[in-house]
């Protein structure tokens, strides 16, 4: 059974959807406190730091997400690098899949999805990984992203390993 002790979540891997990086690490770290059963989430200005401090710890995230995006495969070797540098045996891989507001079926729509990967930093092992989409309709008040996105990033972390504090 997977029991990371330690995490970082990784800063979202390049998307249309740029402007919602630091909003979206720190929601996920967020949730990944109160609600994942895993001693130490590092923070999101930590995990900036480590990669600005480290060329090697930065280098290694590069080749991670280039050899993720070309071959849909956790690599071992960069994942272990990562894992090392962030001082965690554990990482959430990020992808944002929508933030935006947008028209559907008439109705006025504000809208997240995301994609996360957890890979054990000390295998590269992907161990689970999960793609949701949270939709909040509005009439006149624009509701706030990073409140669907809230919503969003608490569903999908009860379902991943290990099992929430209950």
């Amino acid at each position: 059974m997977f029991r990371p002790q330690a995490i970082a979540v990784l800063p979202p891997m390049a998307s249309q959807y740029d402007s919602a990086r630091e909003d979206i690490q720190e929601v996920l770290s967020g949730a990944l406190n109160k609600i994942a059963n895993i001693e130490r989430v590092v923070s999101p200005e930590n995990v900036t730091d480590i990669f600005q401090s480290s060329k090697e710890a930065f280098d290694a995230l590069v080749f991670y997400f280039s050899r993720l995006e070309m071959t849909g495969q956790s690599d071992k070797d960069s994942a272990v690098k990562l894992g090392k540098a962030l001082n965690v045996d554990s990482f959430l891989v990020v992808r944002v899949n929508s933030w935006e507001y947008m028209r559907k079926e008439g109705d006025n729509v504000g809208r997240v999805g995301l994609s996360l990967r957890l890979v054990d930093a000390t295998t590269g092992t992907t161990v689970w990984k999960a793609r949701h989409e949270r939709s909040s309709s509005y009439m006149f008040y624009r509701p706030n992203l990073k409140d669907i996105a809230k919503e969003l990033a608490a569903e999908m972390i009860k379902s991943m390993p290990p099992q929430p504090k209950k």
